[in-house]
């Protein structure tokens, strides 16, 4: 028998609905089991969990409720019942089943029941509580935190129902609700994080004191759950740890509040609507992302937004929102549904501002239609006693993830506020203060992401630095720990996002943490283009001062791990190259005095960066009691780069009040320069040590702003709207961050530049922005994203080494409507909403980039400013297409590229290939000029032909607006009005290519060419200034593939039949004449695409050749893996092929294959090599893949989906393939998180691919049932569905579109279970899927034919389980249609004497059949309704037209004659053939002339037919095409008479021979005697050629053609 425990316990209880019924403390089981059986006897004592919770403690309350009711002898039994984890047990039927249970076990009125577990057991368990016997007395025993402060709280119990959550309920106190603070020690650091959202929005509505105990004391608050207490440690408080304490102070102040709050309002009628502060828009998201996302998580995003709508409404202050992020970000909660825990789920993407707002009608709070929130005022208070009514509006505002601005004059003129604290001081006083010794409190200090990163980092506390909030948040009270710094635990890292200052000054800081072993390292790391900023000059600086810095991942960026050392930062002479960053310089200054010995810090590397900071950080630093000194060149006196630091310790002033942000403050008055308003700034001046507070006078006074200026206050008013001057030069090296504001006015300032700013080699509305070369390496590449975005506006701009030009344009000039692309970047955001307030429609798309500087940057220019700022959902904006989506498919094709391209002869090609016409600039220009461009060159020089080439090109465009290949000079890009004209029809008419070729092979062509004017630059410098104008202008790219000199005659013709197949293939892809796409995935018919896995595809030429290999065979396109592309061997992760590599390795492929192409670029998450961080390099080979001509683009749901559409408006004729892949094994195939990807999927591609991993043989047959039902909706889009691994190799067998294959010749299967095709064929066969067919060879006589080795060898290769044999008969008798009737029948070739008869049995046929009067093939065909017809048709036509081709590099005209010999049945195919290659004239000689006349006057008119009495008679009109089409023995032995006139075609041309034995008749004889130049076709070519055509209408798959050609020669040649 289980013994006693002592249940002595210190407790703490919680006074609610006036008794203390919650008792809190460590270890409670015992005292649980001794106050239920002391206060509520009972007959029945019934505990009821969940598995989890069962294995974790039901024994422990089992042994000792048996062990006390023996010892008090009471008649009591103790029983517990267990039931599934999870919210699916809170429903109806969980309910039931404990009922159930309840009634089955003789339970009465008297029972008492006890819920053990969360939230859901004491819902649940609550509400069968209420209503079992009429309601019975039950016990809370939460075990999670959030169970703890929240539900077990306040006697709300209820089930789920599928119409909602908790709609089905009761309130019904429990007697007690005991806290055992001990069971969190058993509970998942995520449902601790869960809880702890509830604890801190307590102390957010009611208590400040508590909130800032718990925004200073995260990490003590985790550890008393993180270490078990042994011995049941903390049930006494003379046991208890001060970890313990802290934790169960926490848990009570939040206990006692929300007691507090339902004593006063049970029933939830007003003052209890309080606690659900951030549960109106948290639950709203549960209900979208539950399971996956947890209830604590939901409502911590639900706090942030609904705090930001309190900011908004200003009832709120900014310092409040930025410590209730800084707080929830702690204990690891997120605080935007951008969070990637959110954004990486399929159901985030349902996340609209609609289906929010529509949730939201439901909550309990509201007031009819309208929306309650419960809105805070401070951090501990609330904005009312009760939830407040808020309009559909704000919340549409403030859940937008873009804005409008609404252009207009600011209301509230003139405009009086003071901007935010500088981030730059805000960031340099954070290091100093906790640096220093002493006590300091920052005033003013920046609440924004850049500070929250330094902050929340974890690296304040290592220096022995503590913080906390005085003045309701407004003040931050450092206690500096002297620089005594520690390395963080293993495996924790300083996640700094994309705070670049944060980094650089934080890489020094981690030079100074000291190790007693050295052996311990601090990892820096932030997001993906936080890994991309440069940090090399100041690691190098580092390294080379002894400090341990190595790059984690790409060398010059982030991550870096800095190790330890025993005597910390070397100090001493230090050189650094200050030309990048001025930031490099602060973070060695601000650490120099903690180094070993006194720092000269040397800058080299020419001129320094943005000197004002440099200046800034050492004035800071003298106030903090270090001074560093300046040298001076003794003999001038001029300052030189080197500075010395003592070494010594800062010491904190008792305040130091943080100057405005002078950089942010450009903005509200950048607007009333705009606007013709005024507005003063209250607290940047002349004295400020930012160099941006020179703006004002430098920028805005120029452009005609009257500007005052005191030394702490600026005030500027705008000239009238349209009035801004542009002011030529003007340097903003000291003030580089306010060049996107200049930019902006510059676009408007469109009156002429004053006379003593006036440039002599610009126009007259032009603002020379120079000095910024260091924008480029910022948040973004800021001057090019200036460029980019005021483009949209139709500004015009000049990129310069050092800055760009921007030329002003009349208000009325700008287009409205612009959607502007941020980079994550909060000056472009904010520089661009200055120009919003004049220009109507100008959307800003990612609004929250301003928390890095501003946070309540749009609340404060809607309250302070006066314009009104609405939200925009992005996904309802329709996407500007930039490549003429939906254009005129006979729009002409423009081509450009430079000189020895190609262009001509594969323009020529493009024209043949699409039935258009050709027409060359160059020779247009001399025909207008009448000379040579040579001659145009040498008389009017170069400039005059560019500009002369530049008038002609919309008059040619003009003149040829459709069905024209039109070819342009290589130097068309040279000027900006040229570029301008190719950019606008690439945007809105037709494609635009550039043909590229390797610059060496160029080189090589033009040093011999001497036809056009010579450069009068190198070749390869030429080139590389055209480069970026050629990829500016394009819409597409072909790149000219120039093979190896060939071998042989025949690798000659195949090498010009792959150019032209190549570029016929491209043409007809991009211009949407005929697009290159497989026909099998809208048809709905089984197809396949090879996934290649090869790091160099042009190594695998030979094998991706269907002449050389049947690697392709069966299949319906290739996979090329961009992400595993490598010019290194095998990719290892993460890999980012350049971009240069992946163009040659698609053009190769494209030249090798005519199949089309799927892109697809893999990231690591998803299962491929790709960085999954690095969107702008993905998006960018995406985009290369449409500019190239590739079919399918594969892409995946989880990347930004703006960007996504983006792409998808410039696809042109290609196909979205929007992907997902869940490697986890949890993806289940039903339910709404499936439903999801599949909407999203389909909502952004054209065709969906869903992929899952199989843990069972189960599950592929939910992934069945769940395709079938995808299928069943309307306009459902073709899916590509199938499970991982061999578990899942079942669903890839069974799946229809685009299956993925592999095959034995590629390195490794792109995917675990990958099949090959051969295999799945096997597979479905076995499945009953693909039952085996019989075909059959009809005639007589056929015993020889080589038919039955062709088609079987083909079934072979591809595991097809089929059969072909000979059916030998003296006519079309029962035999055969018996045959052709029966189920098993697969298809069949007709021969003699069979071809006329058996078209009687056929139920239909082809048109060619029918002319041709004849058939060879007949096809079963299913239609629509099940039923199978018998199609007729005729593929001896397309063996000859198939031979001729493939043998010939002609293309035939009308100008062409053909001959042909016979007038039988295979004549009549012949004519056909002849008719469908182009011929225009087609000659007839046959031994009877009647039968040629009859066969001649059968075909129509227009096939222009002439019948020959005498093959003497064709000298006038030799052909140069010759087809025999009667036995040999006909001319040895029958009397017919071969010419050699019909050989008097000078060119040469193609004999071919119907007859296949001998394998040279008369007819090849008199050809090779005749001239060499005639090629010649066997009878067993075109045997070969009808029956690979034959058998891929049989099998819709593409025949194995190397195989089959082997077998049946074999097979020839041993007969």
């Amino acid at each position: 028998m289980a013994t006693i425990e002592s249940s002595m316990a210190d407790i703490q209880k919680v006074h609610i609905l006036g008794k203390e019924a919650i008792h809190c403390g460590f270890h409670l089981i015992p005292y649980i089991v001794e106050t239920v059986l002391g206060s509520l006897p009972a007959s029945t004592y019934v505990l009821v969990t969940d598995t989890n919770v069962a294995n974790l403690h039901l024994h422990k309350f089992s042994d000792q409720f048996d062990a006390q009711i023996a010892a008090r002898s009471v008649q009591a039994r103790f029983i517990s019942h267990v039931i599934p984890p999870g919210e699916t047990s809170k429903s109806r039927e969980g309910k039931a089943a404990i009922e159930d249970f309840l009634l089955k076990n003789a339970c009465t009125r008297d029972t008492v029941i006890l819920a053990l577990g969360g939230g859901v057991i004491g819902d649940l368990v609550g509400f069968v509580a209420a209503t079992f016997m009429r309601g019975v007395r039950f016990v809370q025993i939460p075990t999670t935190l959030l169970a703890m402060v929240d539900s077990s709280v306040g006697g709300k119990t209820a089930i789920d129902t599928p119409h909602g959550k908790n709609l089905i309920g009761a309130f019904w106190q429990p007697e007690y609700i005991f806290i055992d603070a001990a069971f969190l020690e058993t509970l998942p650091t995520r449902e601790f994080s869960n809880g702890m959202a509830e604890v801190v929005k307590t102390a957010a509505i009611w208590n400040a004191d508590e909130f800032a105990a718990l925004e200073s004391r995260s990490s003590e608050i985790f550890a008393a759950i993180q270490t078990p207490s042994q011995f049941n440690a903390g049930r006494t408080l003379s046991t208890r740890s001060e970890a313990q304490a802290l934790l169960l102070q926490v848990i009570v102040g939040s206990i006692s509040v929300k007691a507090h709050i339902v004593t006063i309002d049970e029933r939830e009628t007003g003052l209890r609507n309080l606690v659900n502060f951030g549960h109106t828009i948290g639950h709203a998201i549960e209900a979208v992302v539950t399971p996956q996302i947890l209830h604590g998580e939901c409502v911590s995003i639900g706090m942030i937004l609904e705090a930001e709508i309190a900011r908004l409404l200003g009832v709120l202050g900014q310092v409040a929102v930025g410590r209730l992020t800084r707080c929830l970000k702690a204990y690891n909660l997120p605080v935007s549904v951008h969070d990637p825990r959110i954004a990486s789920l399929p159901t985030s993407k349902l996340l609209t501002i609609d289906r929010l707002l529509d949730i939201m009608k439901v909550d309990k709070k509201n007031a009819g239609p309208a929306k309650k929130v419960v809105l805070l005022s401070r951090i501990g208070a609330t904005h009312e006693p009760k939830a407040t009514v808020v309009p559909d509006a704000v919340i549409r505002k403030v859940l937008s993830e873009a804005v409008t601005v609404i252009a207009g004059t600011p209301r509230n003129s003139p405009v009086s506020m003071a901007t935010p604290g500088s981030k730059s001081i805000s960031n340099r006083a954070l290091v100093l203060a906790a640096l220093a010794c002493g006590t300091c409190r920052l005033k003013n200090l920046l609440h924004s992401d850049d500070t929250q990163v330094m902050m929340a980092a974890s690296w304040i506390s290592k220096y022995g630095a503590t913080f906390a909030w005085e003045d309701g948040g407004d003040t931050l009270v450092v206690n500096g720990g002297e620089g005594a710094l520690t390395p963080p635990p293993p495996g924790k890292e300083l996640y700094l996002g994309n705070a670049g200052t944060a980094a650089r000054f934080l890489t020094t800081v981690c030079a100074l943490v000291r190790s007693e072993d050295g052996t311990q390292s601090t990892v820096i790391t932030g997001n993906a283009r936080m890994k991309q900023r440069p940090i090399g000059p100041l690691v190098d600086a580092l390294l080379a001062n002894g400090t341990d810095v190595k790059y984690q991942e790409n060398e010059g960026s982030l991550p870096l791990k800095i190790k330890a050392s025993t005597t910390g930062f070397a100090g001493g002479h230090i050189r650094l190259a200050a030309s990048v960053s001025s930031q490099y310089v602060s973070s060695i200054l601000l650490c120099a005095p903690y180094a070993a010995q006194p720092v000269m810090l040397e800058l080299t590397g020419g001129q320094v960066i943005s000197q004002p900071y440099i200046d800034m950080t050492i004035a800071m630093m003298k106030t903090f009691g270090i001074v560093v000194t300046r040298r001076k060149d003794e003999e001038s006196g001029k300052l030189l780069d080197i500075y010395d630091i003592p070494t010594g310790k800062y010491v904190n002033p008792p305040e130091y009040v943080i100057e405005s942000d002078a950089s942010s403050a450009t903005y509200p008055l950048a607007i009333a320069a705009i606007t013709g308003t005024t507005c003063t700034l209250t607290n940047i001046g002349s004295s400020s040590l930012q160099g941006d507070a020179g703006f004002a006078k430098a920028v805005l006074e120029p452009m005609g702003c009257t500007v005052e200026q005191t030394e702490t206050s600026t005030t500027v008013t705008g000239p009238p709207v349209g009035s801004l001057q542009a002011i030529g030069l003007v340097d903003m090296e000291p003030m580089t961050d306010a060049f996107l504001t200049a930019s902006v006015l510059a676009a408007v300032a469109c009156k002429p530049v004053s006379k003593e700013r006036e440039l002599p080699d610009a126009p007259s509305n032009t603002t020379r922005i120079l000095g910024i070369a260091n924008q480029r390496v910022k948040e973004c590449n800021r001057i090019r994203a200036m460029i980019d975005q005021l483009a949209k506006f139709g500004v015009q701009t000049k990129e310069l080494d050092d800055g760009l030009e921007v030329y002003g344009l009349e208000p009325s000039a700008l287009k409205n409507g612009a959607s502007i692309h941020c980079y994550d970047d909060h000056r472009v955001a904010m520089a661009f909403s200055v120009l919003g307030s004049l220009i109507n429609g100008t959307i800003i798309e990612e609004k929250r980039c301003v928390e890095k500087t501003w946070p309540n940057w749009w609340d404060d220019l809607e309250n302070k400013i006066g314009l009104s700022v609405d939200g925009v959902e992005l996904s309802s904006q329709p996407d500007a297409s930039t490549s003429g989506a939906g254009r005129d498919p006979e729009a002409s094709v423009l081509l450009f590229g430079m000189r020895g391209s190609g262009k001509t002869y594969l323009g020529q090609i493009a024209a043949s290939e699409l039935g258009w016409e050709y027409v060359d600039a160059d020779q247009y220009l001399e025909t207008v000029y009448k000379m040579t461009c040579k001659d145009f060159v040498v008389t009017h020089g170069w400039d005059e032909f560019r500009a002369t080439e530049t008038r002609l090109l919309p008059e040619i465009i003009s003149l040829k607006p459709t069905r024209t290949i039109i070819s342009l000079g290589g130097g068309i890009v040279e000027t900006e009005a040229a570029r301008d004209i190719l950019k606008e029809y690439a945007k809105t008419k037709g494609p635009v290519v550039h043909i590229s070729r390797d610059i060496r092979q160029i080189v090589e062509y033009l040093t011999n060419e001497t036809e056009r004017p010579a450069y009068s630059q190198e070749i390869e410098e030429v080139f590389a200034r055209r480069k970026p104008w050629f990829e500016e202008c394009c819409s597409h790219r072909f790149v000219s593939i120039v093979e190896p000199t060939a071998s042989s005659s025949d690798e000659s013709l195949r090498q010009i039949q792959r150019t032209s197949r190549e570029v016929g293939t491209f043409f007809r892809h991009i211009t949407g004449v005929s697009p290159n796409l497989s026909p099998k995935v809208n048809l709905g018919q089984r197809s396949y695409f090879l996934s290649l896995t090869f790091p160099d595809i042009v190594a695998q030429k030979d094998l991706l050749d269907e002449n050389r290999s049947d690697i392709l065979t069966g299949i319906d396109a290739v996979e090329l893996r961009v992400d595993l592309l490598s010019p290194h061997g095998a990719a290892k992760q993460p890999n980012v092929p350049p971009r240069e590599y992946v163009i040659q390795q698609l053009a190769w492929l494209k030249h090798i294959t005519n199949l089309p192409v799927v892109y697809t670029v893999r990231t690591i998450a998803q299962g491929g090599a790709f960085p999954d961080k690095a969107h702008e390099e993905l998006f960018a080979l995406l985009e290369l893949g449409i500019q190239m001509g590739t079919e399918y683009i594969d892409v995946e749901t989880t990347l930004p989906h703006s960007k996504i559409r983006k792409l998808a408006a410039r696809k042109g004729a290609s196909k979205l393939i929007a992907s997902y892949h869940d490697w986890s094994g949890d993806l289940r195939w039903f339910g709404t998180e499936i439903e999801a990807i599949h909407t999203t999927a389909s909502s952004l591609g054209d065709i969906v691919k869903i992929v899952g991993k199989a843990n069972s043989l189960e599950e592929n047959m939910e992934l069945r049932s769940f395709t079938k039902s995808v299928k069943k909706a309307n306009q459902s889009k073709p899916i590509i569905a199938i499970n991982l691994g061999e578990q899942g190799q079942l669903s890839r067998i069974l799946n229809e579109t685009f299956t993925p294959v592999t095959h034995s010749q590629l390195p490794v299967a792109a995917a675990p279970g990958q099949l090959s095709f051969s295999q799945i064929q096997s597979g479905l066969h076995l499945l009953g899927q693909l039952p085996a067919k019989r075909f059959y060879l009809f005639g007589n006589p056929i015993s020889k034919s080589p038919s039955p080795t062709l088609h079987n060898s083909g079934f072979h290769v591809l595991g097809l389980p089929h059969h072909y044999e000979l059916h030998q008969t003296e006519t079309v008798d029962e035999s055969v249609r018996s045959i052709i009737r029966s189920p098993t029948f697969g298809g069949a070739s007709v021969t003699i004497p069979h071809k006329l008869t058996i078209m009687e049995a056929l139920d239909e046929l082809s048109p060619a059949a029918k002319l041709i009067g004849a058939v060879n093939t007949v096809i079963p065909v299913e239609q629509a309704d099940g039923k199978t017809i018998l199609l007729g048709d005729n593929t001896d036509w397309q063996g000859i037209r198939n031979s001729v081709l493939s043998r010939s590099a002609c293309r035939w005209t009308a100008q062409d004659t053909g001959l042909i010999i016979g007038a039988g049945g295979t004549a009549r195919a012949a004519v056909y053939a002849l008719n469908q290659l182009g011929v225009g004239r087609i000659l007839l000689w046959n031994r009877t002339y009647s039968s040629a006349t009859q066969l001649a006057s059968s075909f129509p008119v227009e096939y222009n037919i002439t019948a020959l009495t005498d093959l003497s008679d064709i000298s006038n009109v030799p052909p140069s095409i010759i087809i025999g089409t009667v036995p040999a023995s006909a001319v040895t032995e029958g009397g017919v008479k071969l010419a050699p006139e019909m050989f008097g075609c000078r060119q040469g041309g193609v004999v071919v021979e119907m007859a296949y034995r001998p394998k040279v008749t008369p007819l090849l004889e008199l050809a090779s005697k005749a001239s060499s130049k005639w090629t010649q076709v066997y009878g067993v070519d075109v045997l070969l050629e009808q029956g690979l055509r034959q058998f891929e209408l049989w099998t819709t798959l593409r025949a194995p053609r190397r195989a089959i050609t082997q077998s049946v020669t074999d097979f020839y040649n041993a007969v």
